[in-house]
């Protein structure tokens, strides 16, 4: 892949930067970024303003490589054929339905570049395949629109429902809502669609409902789903038994058979845990329905749902690396998309991460490594790196790849990180903060003078 000197310096000293280029020129070529939107755009029409440029525009703003939607036009100004104010119009016009295939289908090639590498997390289900779902709502917009000015409330832009591959680290699967007020279940008729046979879903409580348990058994798959207390009606038809100790509490296990309202009986296992330490809403006792088979036992469908926290870990990494909640998009359709492309970025960086562990093994990874400093090294490094290395040279580097040597090329670059510079810092439990008196004769203090008591003690 070495040619020129320079790339070479970035394959050796950057070599994450290059990695995540090399994984989003993969999968955001203008020729497939254009067909998702020939294929899924109802009422947006093309424009002199193509996608696949809308695409590349904005994952600078989404990528923190610019500061802003503008910045990152005047960037590129000279490659734009239309105004400002135009790509502003694109971008509030993009359709949820367009920015929701733009993450599965960049999420399917993502898999592709990952699975040759072996490097795929443990499972505590082997043979299923693990699916986490659970809703984001995105923070508050700017008061920007005009309707919007003289409005006290936060505006907010949409919903996002998304499913999470833990085992690769991908979210591969979304739902989008233009309504900031859309209950979240209101969006899973769309997943129920798309549901597979032997497929695990874990989800909290506030997806539990009948409807839902019903449809993922008739299509052969599998839930592990914390039970809501008024949405679902069951009766136990078994004797509640203690089935062990998780690391949380002590596990008992209760056949019941659930109802929906059409009267459809559901056979199901519930998972009760009583925990050592109370939760955060002050529970003592966790409730956890599943249908799996009798041969996956109690305690490991209660340490399965635990796995359900890897999706808020990552919807925290999106919101502390990139800049996938672009406060100053107060339409929906631009704030969803710019939270989509944040997904496929965060995607991208998951393909770098995969490699990763082929390189220094899994453990020392998902233990040790930031995702944090992993995609601020990306930021940083990512404009000097487009300036110095030309993209025809990046198109000479990698087009002539298939997928397969392009994921055994990532793998060889993953070697040549220096993770000492990528370790996580953990830090201890957050300490109450002390009372503080107000005087309202005194409304600043000199931090100096402050100190200068301190010294005095």
């Amino acid at each position: 892949m070495i040619l020129s000197e320079v790339f070479a310096r970035f394959e050796k000293e950057g070599p994450i930067p290059v990695m995540t280029k090399a994984a989003l020129g993969a999968a955001l070529t203008p020729d497939r970024l254009d067909q998702i939107f020939a294929d899924h755009a109802v009422s947006q029409r093309v424009s002199e303003l193509s996608f696949s440029v809308l695409v590349n525009l904005m994952g600078m703003v989404v990528a923190k490589t610019r500061k802003s939607t503008n910045a990152a036009y005047q960037a590129c100004k000279q490659d734009i054929s239309v105004s400002v104010n135009s790509v502003y119009d694109k971008l509030n016009g993009v359709e949820p339905l367009v920015s929701a295939a733009l993450v599965r289908e960049t999420a399917t090639l993502f898999r592709e570049l990952i699975e040759p590498m072996n490097s795929a997390r443990p499972s505590l289900l082997p043979g299923y395949r693990v699916r986490i779902l659970d809703g984001n709502h995105p923070g508050a917009t700017q008061h920007r629109i005009q309707e919007l000015r003289t409005i006290a409330a936060g505006p907010l832009p949409g919903v996002v429902l998304a499913v999470l591959d833990p085992q690769l680290g991908l979210i591969d699967d979304v739902e989008l809502a233009e309504d900031g007020h859309a209950q979240e279940r209101s969006l899973l008729i769309e997943l129920i669609n798309r549901l597979v046979p032997g497929e695990v879903w874990v989800a909290d409580r506030n997806f539990c409902t009948s409807v839902f348990l019903q449809e993922i058994a008739l299509n052969e798959a599998f839930f592990v789903i914390r039970q809501h207390a008024a949405n679902v009606r069951w009766k136990p038809t078994g004797d509640r038994v203690l089935r062990g100790e998780s690391e949380t509490g002590q596990v008992f296990e209760q056949s019941i058979l659930i109802t929906d309202d059409f009267g459809a009986k559901l056979p199901a296992r519930r998972i009760s845990v009583e925990l050592f330490q109370s939760g955060r809403g002050g529970e003592q006792e966790i409730h956890i329905l599943s249908n799996l088979p009798a041969d996956v036992d109690a305690v490991t469908i209660s340490d399965t749902y635990r796995t359900r926290w890897s999706i808020e870990a990552a919807f925290n990494e999106l919101r502390l690396s990139l800049n996938n909640e672009i406060n100053t998009l107060g339409y929906p359709p631009a704030a969803l998309f710019g939270f989509s492309l944040g997904l496929v970025i965060f995607n991208a960086l998951a393909v770098v991460k995969a490699a990763l562990r082929a390189a220094h093994g899994v453990e020392k990874i998902e233990k040790n490594f930031s995702f944090y400093y992993m995609a601020d090294e990306m930021s940083m490094v990512w404009r000097g790196m487009m300036i110095a290395i030309p993209e025809d040279e990046w198109r000479e580097a990698l087009s002539p790849l298939t997928l397969k040597q392009l994921s055994k090329m990532l793998v060889e670059l993953a070697g040549n990180v220096r993770l000492s510079a990528f370790q996580k810092h953990k830090r201890g439990p957050k300490r109450p903060p002390p009372k503080r008196t107000k005087r309202n004769d005194q409304p600043h203090v000199s931090t100096a003078k402050i100190l200068a008591k301190r010294k005095k003690c």
